[in-house]
């Protein structure tokens, strides 16, 4: 696409070149305008349903004459869309995958720019009883009083691969389960939605239900939900954002340099600093925190999130 954008720009000159008669200059030349890089991208649905890539898009497009084309899914469905070679970025949140897909060599250059938790939310009632748990005990208690038959105790999945998904899986496994054999399919109380998480809170909510949320993408649906926050705290619910470049060895048509611009725009600090206010007005606090500063925390090395891609 690169190539394609120089051809374009080198026919032009010369077409203007031409008109003008020549290889001097002008006394009043004409200002070339070049044409716009595109920047495809997808992304988790939690980082587009906050809006907080409406909020970011403008200044890239602005600042580095770009068109950025975004295609929101699961990350599952993301990662597909890499291991394609569809998109030029991906932007997830799920570290065992990502290493597997950087493994592949189908990504290359991720950095970490944002993070938040996971929230179980639920019915304000609370059939379950689960307010205040430990996450692992939380999932416990919802399975096996859902299981007994009180049919007000449901959980709804995202149940689309995505990594709100993927970490709902590992909070059943570390709560002793195994998710295919002790869960998934055990009875009506367990019922997937196979939609992104706006839809799915929509789900919950429509049926009273519990499920696992960001918490960004809570927030900002949270004035059309009667579902609360039930269990905020544990070290599982941790939730790291990742950009990264789709491997242009492995698919030269991408274009990796304007696809290197975003990767380095998101750990920028002027985009640490938007991450960091975003939706604090409207909501009271962010919905999403920024990486750069708390690298230690959350458990990642400084190189990943503040060195830039070269």
């Amino acid at each position: 696409m690169q190539r394609r954008t120089l051809f374009a720009v080198a026919a032009v000159m010369v077409a203007l070149l031409l008109i003008c008669g020549c290889t001097g200059t002008t006394s009043d030349p004409t200002p070339i305008a070049t044409e716009k890089q595109q920047l495809r991208i997808a992304t988790t649905t939690s980082l587009y349903d906050t809006k907080l890539l409406a909020q970011i898009t403008p200044i890239f497009e602005e600042q580095y004459n770009a068109e950025v084309l975004i295609v929101s899914a699961g990350t599952g469905k993301a990662l597909e869309y890499g291991q394609r070679g569809d998109v030029d970025v991906l932007m997830v949140h799920d570290r065992a995958r990502e290493d597997t897909f950087i493994g592949d060599g189908y990504g290359v250059n991720r950095r970490v720019f944002a993070y938040n938790y996971f929230v179980i939310v639920g019915p304000e009632s609370d059939p379950a009883g689960i307010k205040g748990m430990q996450p692992e005990a939380a999932f416990v208690t919802i399975r096996e009083k859902g299981m007994a038959s009180e049919s007000d105790v449901i959980f709804v999945s995202r149940g689309d691969n995505s990594g709100t998904h993927s970490k709902e899986k590992a909070i059943w496994k570390a709560a002793g389960l195994n998710y295919s054999a002790d869960v998934q399919g055990s009875g009506d109380w367990y019922q997937e939605a196979g939609k992104g998480m706006g839809a799915t809170l929509a789900m919950a909510n429509e049926k009273q239900a519990y499920t696992l949320s960001d918490i960004g993408t809570y927030l900002a649906y949270k004035g059309d939900l009667d579902l609360v926050t039930l269990v905020d705290e544990g070290d599982i619910l941790l939730n790291i954002y990742s950009a990264m470049q789709i491997n242009p060895e492995k698919y030269p048509d991408v274009n990796s340099t304007v696809a290197k611009d975003w990767v380095n725009f998101m750990i920028s600090d002027d985009v640490q600093k938007e991450i960091a206010s975003f939706g604090v007005d409207q909501y009271g606090q962010p919905l999403f925190y920024a990486a750069q500063n708390d690298w230690e925390k959350i458990g990642v090395t400084q190189a990943e999130v503040k060195d830039p891609v070269l």
